[in-house]
């Protein structure tokens, strides 16, 4: 994720930030930061069973060749809201409110700014892992075993996400982190470790 991390920074934060009315940049980041993690977790979770990864890998094929990436500025300038509202409602389903109000909460961003960046980032994560999927020459299951290694990564690192992740406990166990800690958090850490 180093060169997402490194295109969203400065220059992308500032583009979201406008986006968002204005936000300034910290809270910008924050939000950002509270958002991927939810985003990329529930896609992870989905991805965890063959019919999920099949799923996620033939619409990474179809739709998202990491293009969006190439011209990230230009993306930003005119995202397509309507792709990234498809892309939540099939990720995240009816736990987008909860899932926005957490990360309002989280990050300090008014929720109907949340609400503005959610379909704003689920393109450009889509965009990754399609970009990903075809660097590394992946199919479904090793797309799936990739996310897997960095849920490892993930847990390792200690870094607690916080109550957000809490609304995809999809299993309903207890524990959100084998559901949405999937993939995400070590890059989200280095993030803010590397931009502050």
């Amino acid at each position: 994720m180093d060169d997402l991390l490194g295109t969203l920074g400065g220059d992308g934060l500032n583009a979201l930030g406008g986006l968002l009315g204005g936000a300034d940049t910290d809270t910008t980041k924050e939000a950002v930061g509270t958002a991927l993690p939810a985003i990329l977790g529930a896609l992870a979770n989905n991805a965890s069973r063959k019919d999920g990864a099949d799923s996620l890998y033939g619409a990474l094929q179809k739709d998202h060749d990491g293009s969006v990436l190439d011209n990230l500025g230009g993306f930003l300038g005119n995202p397509d809201i309507a792709d990234g509202n498809g892309i939540l409602g099939h990720v995240l389903g009816t736990n987008r409110p909860q899932v926005e109000q957490n990360i309002a909460e989280k990050s300090g961003l008014d929720l109907s700014s949340v609400a503005k960046l959610l379909p704003v980032l689920a393109p450009i994560v889509m965009s990754f892992l399609g970009k990903m999927t075809r660097q590394n020459n992946l199919d479904a299951g090793g797309l799936s075993n990739a996310l897997q290694v960095e849920k490892k990564e993930v847990e390792a690192s200690g870094f607690d996400l916080g109550g957000v992740l809490g609304m995809l406990d999809r299993d309903k166990d207890g524990d959100y982190k084998d559901d949405v800690m999937a993939i995400g958090g070590s890059w989200i850490k280095r993030l803010f470790t590397r931009r502050r």
